[in-house]
């Protein structure tokens, strides 16, 4: 049986799972350690008590430079991204009750990049726009796969199917409008698609910190009610639940965390497919997990970043070619996975 804890202080009632708070500490550790590594290594080594210093001020005006304004703000963009993504993954695939059920699987990811890139190819907007963009062509997407998918009642399989259907459409439209611009534009879209973290700054930290904070607390809130969810929706329903109202209000959260990340950093793939599996394969906790999916996708985009970084210098790669990398073999097992357990 799994232990819990209950914590009581007179009107309100806390209830822990012993191994989910086990698991969230080993994981900011391990996020604590990435990060040190990340502003630690690298072309110009700096090493760890400057490091420190320079990110409060201290160091020297090198390390103030290499450390406080180029590697901080990059890593610290990367915690937040892999953060946004872990959760938006673990809500969609609540909501679906799918594994596969990712934001960058069914089409959201798509739309949002979308509308990112109408901002940046159509409309010749600046880093602004193209966030305003990428939400608002995330929650375009949503509303458009959530309104047929749900036509005939809630299905999640079927929020699934039209999810990826409508990624593929948005995928060849971003194709259509890369080849249709100017070859510089046509280049700089590319390499923003892969999906980057390089040149990242600290109003990247700053558009994405209020972001992140505000989802994780819906996100909480919307926890005991997905994990009822969970169930089948006559079940659902008998306990007081109003399954499509949680779905739509889950969906929103998932769609503003993964507009927000593509905002950011392009449409960084796998991390909201990988980060929620892992959390919960760690955890063994039902609902979903979006604390811990959280970390694992921090420490995951983070480690990702880094090596695209130090891997393969002198050059450096996106981290998107990483995670795509890594995701590609976790989605091949995954599959595989789900094969063996339905023919058993």
């Amino acid at each position: 049986m799994t232990r819990r804890w209950n914590v009581v202080a007179g009107p309100l009632a806390l209830r822990f799972h012993v191994r989910s708070v086990v698991v969230a500490g080993l994981l900011v550790l391990a996020l604590v350690g990435a990060i040190l590594a990340s502003l630690t290594l690298g072309a110009h080594p700096v090493g760890l008590v400057p490091a420190l210093q320079a990110v409060f001020g201290e160091g020297s005006v090198a390390d103030e430079l290499i450390v406080g304004q180029l590697r901080l703000p990059r890593v610290l963009t990367g915690a937040l991204v892999g953060a946004a993504l872990g959760m938006a993954g673990s809500l969609f695939q609540s909501v679906t009750r799918n594994p596969l059920g990712s934001p960058d699987v069914i089409g959201f990811t798509s739309g949002a990049s979308t509308g990112a890139l109408v901002a940046i190819l159509v409309l010749g907007m600046g880093a602004g726009g193209t966030a305003i963009g990428a939400v608002l062509g995330g929650a375009a997407t949503a509303a458009i796969v959530f309104a047929l998918a749900t036509r005939h009642g809630v299905a999640p399989l079927r929020l699934v199917l039209v999810g990826i259907g409508a990624g593929a459409i948005l995928l060849a439209v971003n194709q259509l409008m890369i080849v249709r611009s100017q070859l510089y534009d046509a280049q700089s879209a590319a390499v923003w698609l892969v999906g980057s973290l390089a040149g990242r700054g600290w109003p990247d930290v700053m558009f994405l910190l209020p972001v992140v904070i505000i989802g994780g607390v819906l996100a909480a809130a919307l926890a005991s009610a997905l994990t009822l969810g969970e169930f089948s929706d006559d079940r659902s329903a008998s306990l007081g639940l109003r399954p499509g109202r949680v779905r739509l209000g889950a969906v929103t959260v998932g769609v503003l965390l993964a507009s927000a990340a593509v905002a950011a950093a392009g449409p960084i793939q796998f991390v909201a497919l990988a980060a929620p599996q892992i959390s919960r394969r760690l955890t063994g906790a039902t609902g979903p997990n979006a604390l811990t999916a959280a970390l694992t996708g921090s420490v995951l985009l983070v480690l990702s970043d880094l090596a695209a970084r130090e891997a393969f210098q002198p050059r450096q790669l996106p981290v998107g070619v990483v995670t795509g990398l890594v995701g590609g073999l976790y989605l091949i097992w995954l599959l595989g996975h789900e094969w063996r357990k339905g023919r058993g």
